[in-house]
C-alpha cells in the first residue's frame, strides 16, 4: 500500500515504518553519561509497521488501538507526537492507529521507526514544516536510532548512532528469524561481558568489502543470556554468514536470490523440531531509502 496524504480530509494513511538491519555493530567506547559509542552500518528492509493518522482540532493525542505490552503513555509514537507538538507549539492533535508487524525486542528498530514515521507524518499533517535536520535533532531525544530513520537512507553511523554518513549497499534478499524471545536492550548493554573497546574503522573499510565477516559485538552477550538466539544463529549459519541485528533477538543472513531465501524458509517450515516451532521467519529485500523520505523537507 502507498501512503495516502489527504490534507483536505485531515488524514495521512498507510505510512510505513520500515525495519533496519545492522550489517555490523562495534562498541568502541562508553561516554561518562553511560551511553555507549558505536559504529554500525544501517540497512533498510521492506518489512514494516504501518501507521494511520487523523487530525484532531482539540489538541489531544490519542492512540486508537491497543498494543499488547505497551501502554499509550510509554509508546514512542505518542511521545513523538507530543514532542513535536510541544516543540512547534502546534494547536493540533491527532488520532494514531498502529498496525504492529515488527517484533518488540527484536533489534529491528521497530519502536524507533514508528517514532520517526510519526514525526514525518505529523510534520506534514500539522504543517509544522521542520527540516530533516530539525526532525533528527528532535528524534535523538526519543532514542539513538530515531535519527537514522529520519536521515532517510542507508548509513554508516558513529557516536551513539546519531552521526550518520550515507552508505551505498548492494541490493540483497535476506532471511530474518525471530527466535521466539524478546531481548531487553538494557540487558545486553549492562553486561560486564560486553566488549567496549573495538577498534574504530572508517566508512571506506566497510564500503570496500560490505559482505566481509563483520561482527556484532552485542551478539556474544546475547547468546550467553538467550540460548534461543544461539540456536537460531547456528541453524541459519548453514546457509550463509548469519548474525544478529542490533541487541537482538532477530538473526539474519543475506541470500544470493529470492529463490535461495524461499528455500531457507521452506526448510524451516519442513523441519520437525520443537525448537523451530516458536520461530517467526520471513524473507525481505533491501531498500535504498526510507519510503517516506521524500515527504521531508531537506
Amino acid at each position: 500500500m502507498k501512503p495516502d496524504f489527504d490534507p483536505a480530509g485531515g488524514s495521512f494513511k498507510h505510512c510505513p515504518a520500515p525495519a533496519k538491519l545492522n550489517l555490523f555493530l562495534h562498541v568502541t567506547g562508553q561516554r561518562a553519561d553511560g551511553y555507549h559509542l558505536l559504529e554500525t552500518a544501517f540497512q533498510f528492509i521492506d518489512h514494516a509497521d504501518s501507521l494511520d493518522f487523523r487530525l484532531r482540532t482539540d489538541g489531544d493525542i490519542v492512540r486508537v488501538n491497543d498494543i499488547p505490552g505497551v501502554s499509550a503513555e510509554s509508546d514512542l509514537v505518542v511521545r513523538a507526537a507530543r514532542l513535536l507538538q510541544s516543540h512547534t507549539h502546534s494547536l493540533h492533535g491527532v488520532e494514531i492507529t498502529l498496525d504492529k508487524k515488527l517484533p518488540m525486542g527484536g533489534g529491528l528498530g521497530g519502536g524507533s521507526s514508528d517514532a520517526a514515521t510519526t514525526l514525518i507524518a505529523l510534520n506534514c499533517l500539522w504543517d509544522t514544516n521542520l527540516s530533516r535536520q530539525e526532525l533528527m535533532d528532535l528524534g535523538v531525544k526519543l532514542g539513538a536510532d530515531v535519527p537514522f530513520f529520519l536521515f532517510g537512507q542507508n548509513a554508516f553511523a558513529q557516536g551513539i548512532g546519531e552521526k550518520l554518513t550515507p552508505l551505498e549497499t548492494p541490493d540483497r534478499w535476506y532471511v530474518v528469524i525471530e527466535p521466539g524471545v524478546s531481548i531487553p536492550t538494557q540487558a545486553i548493554f549492562s553486561s560486564k561481558a560486553l566488549t567496549r573497546n573495538s577498534p574504530s574503522i572508517k566508512v571506506a573499510d566497510f564500503q570496500c568489502y560490505p559482505q566481509g565477516n563483520w561482527r556484532n559485538d552485542l551478539q556474544s552477550v546475547a547468546v550467553q543470556l538467550f540460548p534461543e538466539v544461539l540456536f537460531a544463529l547456528e541453524w541459519l549459519s548453514h546457509y550463509g554468514n548469519a548474525k544478529m541485528t542490533g541487541s537482538g533477538s532477530c538473526v539474519f543472513c543475506a541470500c544470493e536470490s529470492e529463490d535461495a531465501a524461499d528455500e531457507i524458509l521452506k526448510n524451516i517450515s519442513g523441519t520437525p523440531s520443537n525448537k523451530l516451532r516458536n520461530w517467526n521467519a520471513w524473507k525481505c529485500k533491501s531498500l535504498k531509502e526510507h519510503p517516506l523520505t521524500h515527504w521531508i523537507k531537506s
